[in-house]
């Protein structure tokens, strides 16, 4: 894994009137840059490692390719400290012969930090994209008991986080309950993009008859990435923001809130969930999920 994910530091700890040097280990926040082309594309704020996944993860859920096979290859860039050190900060994509971003200066647009994976986009209409792999036509379920046990596995598959209490994750899981893969990082839209990212290396989008669990709140953003890699459940330990549960509506994904012991509210599309209270006059998938 290139890059330093975790760095140690020694605060000092007040406890019970007690003040002395504390060992403690913290995430890393470094810039990455993306170039296409040797073109500057975005900056983003991260976690290092996994850059690749999260590179591809930002172009796919942009809608800048469609596939692993619109890319040729990907590298870092010559980026150098003051001590002639590389810091892996700079990936450069070549695109793919016929291959071609949007010639419309979307450069501009795409600074991001770690906890604004959309800040400097030029309107909301810019972010709404139309999805190549809809979710409203998978049909598959999910039972409640499953959804249940997700944050349990995923934390225990939180390595970084277990040393630094610091990191958001994302985990890939299927609906019986198996981990595909997990992410972690700084930005809760990085670790999303890097699960995606992670699929679209591994030729394995869309995600079908998948869950796709976060560690924080369900926003708008993260459902519209989820909506992009067709992933039929979304499901968060925290809420939803209102225009999240907008989206999920309309493209037909589940959305789960507050998934939390044993208790978890259900904003979108419930009836892919099994053992869960289904409101009189929602029906199929078609009624549920898409707009009327």
């Amino acid at each position: 894994m290139t890059g330093r994910v975790t760095a140690r530091l020694r605060p000092t700890r007040i406890h019970a009137g007690t003040v002395k040097p504390w060992p403690d280990t913290v995430a890393v926040e470094e810039p990455l840059e993306i170039r296409v082309d040797r073109r500057p594309l975005a900056v983003t704020m991260r976690t290092p490692g996994n850059d690749i996944d999260l590179t591809l993860g930002f172009l796919f859920t942009e809608g800048l390719i469609t596939d692993r096979h619109d890319v040729s290859s990907i590298r870092y860039c010559d980026s150098f400290d003051d001590h002639g050190r590389n810091t892996y900060n700079v990936l450069d994509v070549a695109l793919a012969p016929g291959i071609s971003l949007p010639d419309t200066g979307i450069e501009r647009n795409f600074y991001t930090t770690s906890s604004c994976g959309v800040c400097g986009k030029a309107s909301l209409g810019a972010i709404r994209r139309r999805t190549l792999h809809p979710p409203a036509q998978d049909s598959c379920i999910v039972t409640a008991d499953v959804l249940t046990e997700l944050p349990d596995r995923m934390r225990t598959a939180q390595r970084t986080f277990a040393r630094t209490g610091g990191l958001h994750a994302a985990g890939l899981f299927t609906t019986s309950g198996d981990l595909l893969t997990l992410r972690e990082d700084i930005g809760r839209h990085n670790a999303v993009d890097k699960v995606i990212g992670w699929a679209t290396k591994n030729r394995t989008l869309p995600l079908h008859s998948t869950v796709l669990l976060v560690s924080g709140r369900a926003s708008f953003e993260l459902t519209q990435k989820a909506v992009m890699a067709g992933i039929p459940v979304l499901a968060a330990v925290s809420a939803p923001s209102s225009l999240a549960v907008e989206l999920a509506r309309e493209s037909g994904i589940t959305l789960v809130g507050f998934l939390r012991g044993s208790t978890m509210n259900v904003y979108t599309c419930p009836e892919r969930i099994t053992h869960t209270y289904i409101p009189t006059g929602v029906g199929t998938l078609r009624d549920c999920c898409t707009d009327r």
